[in-house]
């Protein structure tokens, strides 16, 4: 997992957009986004005007835009794409089906956690069971058909089921490659994700570009 270090609303401004590292935040007006629209710097508006950029910076923005995003490591980026190029089918679709198959992505996605930040930390904890089995490595990566549960003994602790309740209430559609049971507090797998579904434009493209250097 990439730790990181300072003001995550600053890398979200430096990208010029709401990559949503911070869960229901990101969603309201306290958003930095929305607050102070233009990137950080002592020299406010005016110094973020366009500026020309090269290719390798280009790729270098959305290199580091998916690892923000994700919340993963150098290392762990170039290992999902060294990955997706082994695996059948176009890379950059592989790329992007794998980080979102990771564990603590799959559990943001069926809504039980406000941000990636936080499905990794509810993941690192045990609160989840993978087809009926504890798992927590928030880096796994999981595969269709799978099933993923909130622990019994998590489901009787008040203080998580209470928090679970207002973060499925505030929780986003769920994409259509998963499926999500509010009264079992289950969800499964069911497809492979595409591009489409992400919710975010990504040029995955780049990346690829970027390591073919």
């Amino acid at each position: 997992m990439a730790k990181i270090v300072g003001s995550k609303c600053k890398l979200c401004r430096r990208a010029g957009e709401k990559l949503f590292i911070k869960g229901d935040r990101c969603a309201s007006p306290k958003c930095a986004m929305v607050r102070k629209a233009y990137g950080p710097g002592v020299h406010g508006p005016i110094g973020s005007g366009k500026h020309s950029i090269s290719e390798f910076g280009r790729q270098l923005a959305q290199k580091q835009k998916i690892k923000r995003i994700y919340g993963i490591s150098e290392r762990q980026l170039r290992k999902h794409l060294d990955e997706a190029k082994i695996q059948k089918g176009v890379v950059g679709d592989n790329l992007i089906a794998r980080l979102e198959m990771r564990f603590d992505n799959v559990v943001y996605r069926m809504g039980m956690a406000l941000s990636r930040t936080a499905a990794r930390q509810l993941v690192s904890h045990s609160h989840f069971l993978v087809n009926g089995k504890i798992l927590n490595i928030p880096s796994a990566w999981l595969k269709v058909g799978d099933i993923i549960s909130v622990k019994p003994t998590k489901q009787q602790s008040s203080k998580f089921f209470k928090d679970l309740k207002i973060i499925l209430k505030k929780g986003g559609k769920i994409p259509g490659w998963v499926s999500f049971d509010s009264e079992k507090l289950e969800g499964k797998i069911v497809a492979k994700p595409t591009r489409n579904e992400i919710g975010t434009v990504l040029d995955v493209q780049s990346v690829i570009e970027f390591y073919s250097r």
